[in-house]
């Protein structure tokens, strides 16, 4: 069986969606079990079903809205979040969902769960969709503000045996986000880590990508800095959002508009799915001893099942090992 560790707690609809999302997951997988941690009795009228999933009870949960997650995770350790991954940390689970604040799942994935002893920094790396049907990686999206080059590396070695491993891509082809596709664009940082990737053994490297053909370039990852990925996500999430509400005024707006919808009801839906994070579940926490999932906070039942899917998938495939093996462990820093 494969022990799943839930934050019922978070979330902006937590925990009826985490509760749902859960009971979903179970009847999805026959090897699964789940713990939710957190109010049981607000948990209790959402658990119809309670077949292989118990609950842990704590009053305490991290807000969305919290404004200092890092004093939060150091100081309220009874809190749901945390309690999540202390249950990775004493081996008690072997993976964990939360749709809880970014910025908290982040710190509290690197101070309780901890850092692979070769990894330098945790990443945030959602799966995007893709033109040809295929999935592909995009990392890191904001786990870090700032990242030096050795470590983009880290997080693309580390992507590379995600895409193997997880997506079942068997030679992932890397590309590095920039503002244009030459060699020797870009910031000097961009300049130093289109040198490591191209030399090293472990990385196919595709070279430079521009962001314009995020959804139609031939890589199965992307890795950038952690402020240039958040703003390349958001603003692939915005558009899709903006073209689908200007593709519903437009066909609105005319009688045969509107028949036309009747014939291409079902290629809109898909079109929809296709570009629906909710299909995903999460981002992977990359870089921690042990995998975790972050769902977004507005994600529902089916998303959050999806989630869950997800970093079953991810301890199936045993990605985390398989990349500690292949880490440059000359450029690990003692951060704690």
């Amino acid at each position: 069986m494969i022990r799943i560790a839930v934050d019922a707690m978070g979330g902006d609809y937590a925990p009826k969606i985490t509760v749902e999302g859960a009971m979903l997951a179970v009847k999805k997988f026959d090897d699964i079990t789940i713990t939710l941690y957190g109010d049981e009795n607000k948990i209790k009228p959402f658990l119809t079903d309670s077949t292989r999933i118990n609950v842990v009870h704590t009053a305490d949960f991290i807000d969305m809205g919290e404004k200092d997650p890092i004093k939060q995770i150091r100081n309220n350790r009874k809190s749901s979040l945390c309690l999540t991954f202390k249950a990775l940390k004493e081996e008690e689970a072997d993976c964990a969902v939360t749709s809880g604040p970014t910025q908290a799942v982040v710190v509290g994935a690197h101070l309780i769960v901890k850092r692979l002893e070769n990894m330098s920094r945790v990443g945030l790396c959602p799966i995007l969709p893709s033109v040809d049907g295929k999935s592909k990686l995009l990392l890191d999206v904001g786990a870090n503000v700032e990242l030096r080059s050795e470590h983009i590396l880290e997080l693309a070695i580390y992507a590379s045996v995600a895409a193997k491993e997880y997506l079942k891509i068997e030679n992932p082809v890397v590309g590095l986000l920039n503002i244009g596709t030459e060699p020797g664009k870009g910031r000097q940082l961009d300049k130093e880590t289109f040198d490591l990737l191209s030399n090293n053994e472990h990385i196919n490297f595709y070279g430079n990508v521009e962001p314009k053909e995020i959804l139609t370039n031939e890589c199965d990852v992307l890795v950038t800095d952690g402020f240039t990925g958040n703003m390349v996500l958001k603003t692939l999430e915005g558009t899709a959002k903006g073209t689908g509400l200007i593709l519903a005024q437009e066909i609105k707006k005319t009688f045969f508009g509107k028949i036309g919808y009747l014939f291409m009801k079902k290629n809109l839906k898909n079109y929809k799915k296709r570009l629906s994070a909710d299909e995903v579940g999460g981002a992977m926490i990359c870089g921690i001893q042990k995998p975790v999932v972050k769902a977004h906070g507005s994600s529902d039942a089916y998303a959050f099942s999806n989630a869950i899917k997800q970093v079953r998938e991810l301890v199936l495939a045993d990605v985390v090992n398989k990349v500690a093996s292949k880490l440059p462990k000359e450029n690990v820093e003692n951060e704690q």
